[in-house]
């Protein structure tokens, strides 16, 4: 039933650490039971392995059978014990809560990794939450810092903890953000060639509709021609009749309850990261009026599904500019999963008027804003964004909002970290890190 290693841990040969592991070891030092949650390929089963002594993997038709027979099968092993791809058996949750109360809330004894959240039928399988027994974590496709193509010089927790930006240089241009968006964060990826790499994506999404589309009992087709349209809509706060527009090519456009579906399970299958608008925290029922944006989790997806290359890419400043947005929020999000706490949240603004910013980080109770630009050369203009933004802010005397800890500009193409005379930072992303 289970594979086992009877000295050490079940670490792939290869394994490259990652961010998050300082979170899961905090949580299983807390918890008797920790699940990780996250898009297919990102890494999850290999990050767990690395803090498992053996392992049961629901994805094997024989281990899955036996699950399904008695789910207290599947947590048989040394401790810590990786039940993988636990919601191909939803009753492996309640048996492994029953699992962790039988021993006394014994800490670090399981973890489950899940590819997707449950649907809808499948939760009616699970009838306890977990609280105090399950602790929850989200993983992502690898930043640019874990990939190696960041040095992770500037940290994002130094600057939200008010430690001053330290000048660092590096270099990069328009061909490595191109390449980094083809890419993408895959720890496949790792030590292939460009051409291999990209395939990665490809196959990631003919999976996704070959494999979990068709299992939800919906249509690729339908599901494929979202996805291309959420591309071409890429970085945007996109409309359904937006969406329904592009998904038509002459025929009969889906419905918006269908629509709504389909969107609901992208996120389910942490294909997409919902980003919603933000507003100051005196006013934050104001967020749920504000239309939210959807990524890819990974904007090797979107290249994808727009038949992009980095040659291509190099030729479509504005496309290659939506993608590289992608990517920031991506690595945002990676960084923000590894920071202690429950309001560690990424937003983007838009009001009335037309100010935009392209990320609002919170946490710790400080906020700050950040724009992605493709070159430092697009730098004055957004930092008079950025400048606005706090402006506004800070003029509603009834809100008393905080100053933003920091605001910054995040460049693909630029050598050099450094903070302008204005105060407003000038971050590459190949210098960013946690």
């Amino acid at each position: 039933m289970t594979q086992t290693l009877q000295s050490g841990t079940l670490t792939p040969q290869g394994y490259r650490p990652r961010l998050i592991e300082c979170r899961l070891d905090a949580l299983m030092n807390a918890f008797g039971c920790v699940e990780i949650s996250g898009p297919k390929w990102c890494g999850k089963t290999w990050t767990s392995l690395s803090r498992s002594m053996s392992v049961t993997r629901l994805d094997d038709p024989a281990q899955r059978e036996a699950a399904q027979m008695d789910p207290m099968l599947a947590l048989i092993g040394d401790e810590p014990h990786l039940v993988d791809e636990w919601q191909e058996v939803p009753e492996v949750w309640d048996a492994a809560r029953r699992r962790v109360d039988e021993a006394g809330n014994r800490r670090g004894m399981l973890l489950l990794t899940g590819s997707s959240s449950l649907s809808k039928e499948m939760r009616e399988k699970v009838h306890h939450s977990g609280t105090g027994r399950i602790a929850r974590l989200s993983m992502r496709p690898m930043s640019l810092f874990e990939s190696g193509d960041s040095s992770g010089l500037v940290s994002l927790g130094s600057l939200l903890a008010g430690k001053p930006l330290v000048p660092a240089s590096a270099h990069a241009d328009l061909a490595d953000v191109a390449r980094w968006c083809c890419r993408g964060g895959w720890p496949a990826n790792l030590g292939l060639s460009d051409d291999a790499a990209f395939e990665t994506s490809v196959q990631y999404l003919r999976s996704v509709l070959d494999t979990n589309i068709l299992e939800e009992g919906r249509s690729p087709r339908t599901a494929l021609a979202l996805m291309r349209a959420l591309a071409a809509n890429e970085s945007q706060a996109v409309t359904y009749k937006t969406l329904q527009r592009d998904m038509t090519e002459g025929e009969s456009a889906p419905d918006v309850l269908t629509i709504a579906s389909y969107l609901e399970l992208f996120d389910r299958l942490h294909l997409t990261e919902e980003i919603r608008g933000w507003e100051p925290p005196m006013r934050a029922k104001a967020r749920v009026r504000v239309k939210p944006k959807r990524y890819f989790c990974d904007p090797s997806l979107a290249a994808a599904l727009l038949g992009a290359t980095p040659d291509r890419l190099l030729s479509d400043m504005q496309t290659l500019g939506l993608l590289f947005e992608n990517l920031v929020i991506r690595d945002l999000l990676v960084f923000l999963s590894t920071f202690p706490g429950i309001d560690n949240r990424l937003f983007y603004y838009r009001d009335e008027k037309g100010l935009e910013t392209d990320a609002v980080i919170e946490s710790g109770g400080r906020w700050a804003a950040v724009e992605i630009k493709l070159s430092d050369t697009k730098a004055d203009k957004a930092a008079e964004n950025l400048k606005a933004l706090r402006r506004k802010v800070l003029s509603n005397n009834v809100g008393k909002n905080p100053e933003p800890v920091f605001l910054a500009v995040v460049v693909g193409r630029g050598s050099l970290a450094y903070k302008r005379n204005d105060g407003v930072l000038v971050i590459p992303a190949s210098l960013l890190g946690a």
